[in-house]
């Protein structure tokens, strides 16, 4: 009975000090109610006053959308000549240079080989045959007439003649091809070298070969490029291409001038999209500037047509670590703080993309919460 009683004691102690104990609250919660009022800030009535804020809506408003793009200075096809030698030969004589200018018609360089020599003979040799069998068809014509000459002696003469006749026509155009006036040919200015002269008044790009070099037909020697057609070809991604037009008015610049801006208005847009997604826009520009060289990269600003979006007033956005906010009305004196995507900016207003439906923000002084809420964090 003695020990029965200890025991009953003991236990009786046990269960006071287990029901006397303080109960310690969850930490979840404390943590969950932290996270919870971390973007939220209250105002008293009195800084409420003192803060001068103002609430509204987003409104909707026509903004002029700028789209911003790059692109590349380039020249239509037809202004950029490759210049090689149909028949080949040896650079006899040459003083070009990259960026070197010159005029249409002036002698580029000179080459020489056996095979001009050989061409000139054969025009002259096919030219003088021509006058023979020319003359020896018109001498059987009369003869067949007064029944002196068969008419199988006539064909032939008539066959003679027009087969030399072609002869020379086409030795005549090789002539051409490789820049000698058949007219101007004779037995005493045959030549073993000839010129090359400049299709097109432009500038030297690109220069190939030395002196002394044998070419085939098929090398390119030189290249010239005539910037009096400069365009802009610009890249557009598919989603931005539907909102082009041509006719539409662009401002360009350069990354070393972005100051110095140049006008421009679209001209064609490619209506296929490549791999990557993205067309070209060829865009004129209204003035030619001698500062501007193919080749150079280019932004642009391009005008879209004005289209209604939601906006609001600039006061009432707030940037923080890289993004961009607004204070949206939660109750009395109570704003949270919600992050938003932003578009085009005119004329005081800026378009919202997302982040906020047809609630009452903060359209004034927003900065002032800001600064209230991020203060209070760090306390």
């Amino acid at each position: 009975m003695k020990h029965k009683s200890i025991i009953i004691a003991v236990l009786g102690i046990l269960s006071l000090f287990a029901c006397s104990a303080p109960k310690s609250k969850p930490a979840e919660t404390a943590v969950s109610t932290v996270k919870k009022e971390a973007d939220t800030v209250q105002l008293t009535p009195t800084q409420l006053k003192n803060a001068d804020i103002a609430l509204g809506h987003a409104e909707q408003r026509e903004m002029h959308s700028i789209l911003k793009v790059t692109g590349i200075i380039d020249v239509p096809p037809q202004n950029i000549v490759s210049i090689s030698m149909p028949m080949g030969g040896y650079l006899k004589k040459m003083a070009l240079m990259p960026g070197l200018k010159v005029s249409k018609g002036a002698v580029l360089a000179t080459m020489e080989d056996p095979q001009y020599i050989q061409l000139q003979q054969d025009y002259l040799t096919a030219k003088s045959r021509l006058v023979f069998c020319e003359a020896e068809y018109n001498r059987q014509l009369k003869l067949n007439e007064t029944r002196a000459a068969s008419d199988k002696v006539l064909q032939q003469a008539k066959s003679d003649f027009d087969g030399q006749r072609i002869l020379a026509s086409s030795l005549a155009e090789k002539l051409l091809l490789i820049g000698i006036q058949p007219q101007q040919l004779n037995e005493r200015n045959i030549s073993r070298s000839v010129n090359i002269c400049a299709p097109i008044s432009g500038y030297v790009t690109k220069v190939n070969v030395n002196t002394g070099k044998y070419v085939s037909p098929t090398d390119v020697l030189f290249e010239l490029v005539n910037p009096g057609d400069l365009h802009l070809t610009l890249t557009v991604f598919e989603n931005d291409a539907a909102s082009l037009s041509e006719g539409q008015k662009i401002v360009c610049y350069t990354n070393s001038h972005p100051d110095v801006k140049y006008d421009a208005e679209v001209h064609l847009i490619n209506p296929s999209i490549g791999k990557d997604r993205t067309t070209e826009v060829h865009c004129h520009f209204l003035k030619l500037n001698k500062e501007l060289l193919p080749g150079m990269y280019m932004n642009a600003n391009v005008e879209l047509n004005n289209v209604k979006q939601n906006c609001v007033p600039q006061e009432a956005i707030v940037q923080w670590s890289g993004a961009s906010y607004v204070f949206v009305e939660a109750g009395s004196g109570k704003y949270v703080m919600r992050k938003v995507a932003t578009g085009t900016t005119d004329e005081g207003f800026i378009a919202i993309k997302s982040g906020i439906d047809n609630e009452t923000i903060v359209t004034k002084n927003a900065y002032t919460l800001l600064t209230k809420l991020k203060n209070s964090g760090e306390e």
